[in-house]
């Protein structure tokens, strides 16, 4: 009983502190008068991986790997089975062609990265799966390659750069809404690895099946609350922009800190959760090339969820 209360009080902490960071970055972004879809990939998408980067840290330096990588695997596919489905079933989610032909395939790739550099005793016949700190410089460096073509479609779209509904404070009210959101943040984390561990151990569930599901998807309640929000205002490049922007973040800039900090062993019973990641990426892209192209329909995202209620039934526990 009390890990639940640690954990679920972590997660409130958590998506509190991404809350106020986000509206902090959002009102600096806009006074540059960035695009809303720059928002969405970095100062959106970063604000809303915080949960799942201080849940990774935390996990780390308390040497607790399952929940590290469980972590990332979860809410990368929360994130489009779950998110971008419930999204689409308020208006139907049409995206610049960019975003199709771009910034998902971007996505796919880190998907499909993260299978490799996790498959080294399937793939190699080595004695266990581990992200090593090799593998971590290797995923931050390709960060930096999607910082830098993110900072070359900003400077591309100078036309759309008051487009958007985003409050802007005065700078020293951003400001601290960013400092405020960092220490709810550092507090949440703690709290839920601490909570999760004692609750995998009450109810005789492994940690990873707690990572990809209890806590996968309390960390990508920012991502949910922002891409709901957007798809309600009709901000489809917010909606999904924020999703696939926040996946490329948990994979190279996330799990790669992670693993630079500490090499990761990869649990056998994340194996499925690792091909679902891209499963899930794939099915996506799918979607906005049929039928409507650009833009995922009502059904499809009807299909995303019955994936995503799939996959939880078939996760090791």
């Amino acid at each position: 009983m009390l890990g639940f209360i640690w954990l679920i009080a972590g997660l409130v902490l958590v998506v509190k502190g991404a809350d106020w960071l986000v509206d902090g970055a959002c009102s600096l972004a806009r006074r540059l008068g960035v695009s809303d879809l720059a928002i969405g990939l970095t100062v959106v998408a970063f604000g809303t991986s915080l949960p799942e980067l201080v849940v990774n840290i935390a996990a780390v330096l308390q040497n607790k790997p399952e929940l590290a990588i469980g972590n990332v695997t979860g809410s990368n596919i929360c994130n489009i089975l779950l998110i971008l489905g419930t999204a689409s079933l308020f208006c139907p989610l049409g995206v610049q062609k960019n975003t199709t032909w771009k910034e998902i395939p971007f996505s796919l790739l880190a998907g499909m990265l993260l299978l490799v550099v996790a498959s080294d005793r399937w793939l190699d016949g080595a004695s266990q799966n581990i992200i090593s700190r090799t593998d971590g410089f290797g995923l931050l460096a390709l960060f930096a390659i999607f910082l830098a073509y993110i900072a070359g479609m900003a400077r591309d779209l100078p036309e759309v750069a008051q487009q958007g509904e985003h409050t802007i404070y005065p700078a020293g009210k951003s400001l601290l809404l960013l400092a405020a959101g960092l220490v709810f943040l550092i507090a949440g984390g703690k709290l839920v690895v601490l909570g999760a561990v004692q609750v995998a151990t009450a109810l005789g569930l492994t940690e990873s099946f707690v990572a990809v599901t209890l806590v996968a998807v309390g960390t990508s309640l920012p991502e949910l609350a922002t891409s709901v929000v957007a798809a309600y205002k009709k901000k489809a490049d917010i909606a999904i922009g924020n999703v696939v922007g926040s996946n490329i973040f948990n994979i190279f800039l996330i799990l790669g800190t992670s693993s630079v900090m500490r090499q990761i062993p990869v649990p056998d019973d994340l194996r499925l959760s690792l091909f679902v990641g891209v499963l899930a990426v794939v099915l996506l892209l799918v979607f906005l090339l049929m039928g409507r192209r650009h833009t995922l329909q009502r059904w499809q995202g009807v299909a995303l969820l019955a994936v995503y209620a799939i996959y939880l039934i078939c996760q090791p526990r």
